[in-house]
């Protein structure tokens, strides 16, 4: 999705930005852009880029096109090429005094979210491989919805087989559970 910045300008178009305080959809088609003039000016507190295979300025271009704009936090990723490039897969960096300044900690803490971003192996819709995480303060990976639905399978699982251990325990004993 194109942030317009400038009604003169062509759009900067990140892989993924965060934006607080605006409505994630807007009509009934949902939000095909943003437009900060639209938004109060209402600027991303992040922008992410993942580097692609044919490099395309991630690393110095995008930065000068998102520090005018007041974009607080930048991160690149580059899950298969931040070795070779001398670069860490996950780089985030903190605007201070109009330029970008790399955080040393693997993990890109933003603190107007309470939250950070970092990487780690996982496995989502079926593909066990890298993936960017939220996480807390404490550095506890936050789990994702589908993990979120799987730990509520195992718990009912779980109450299930108690709730069936418990029957047979009662039936062995001589009581009928249903006329309890």
């Amino acid at each position: 999705m194109g942030i317009y910045y400038n009604p003169g300008e062509p759009p900067i178009v990140p892989d993924g930005f965060l934006s607080l305080g605006v409505d994630c959809f807007v009509g009934e088609a949902g939000r095909l852009s943003y437009v900060l003039w639209e938004e109060d000016n209402k600027v991303p507190v992040l922008a992410l880029e993942v580097v692609s295979k044919t490099y395309s300025g991630e690393y110095e271009q995008k930065k000068i096109d998102y520090a005018p704009l007041g974009i607080l936090y930048y991160v690149s990723y580059a899950p298969e090429r931040g070795k070779r490039h001398k670069r860490k897969a996950l780089e985030g960096y903190r605007l201070v005094d109009g330029q970008y300044v790399l955080q040393t900690d693997e993990l890109c803490w933003i603190p107007e979210i309470g939250l950070g971003i970092g990487r780690e192996q996982g496995t989502h819709q079926g593909w066990r491989r890298e993936w960017l995480y939220w996480y807390d303060e404490a550095g506890k990976r936050l789990l994702t919805p589908e993990e979120v639905a799987q730990q509520e399978r195992d718990r009912a699982n779980l109450a299930e087989q108690r709730v069936q251990r418990l029957v047979a325990r009662l039936l062995e004993m001589g009581i009928d559970p249903d006329s309890l």
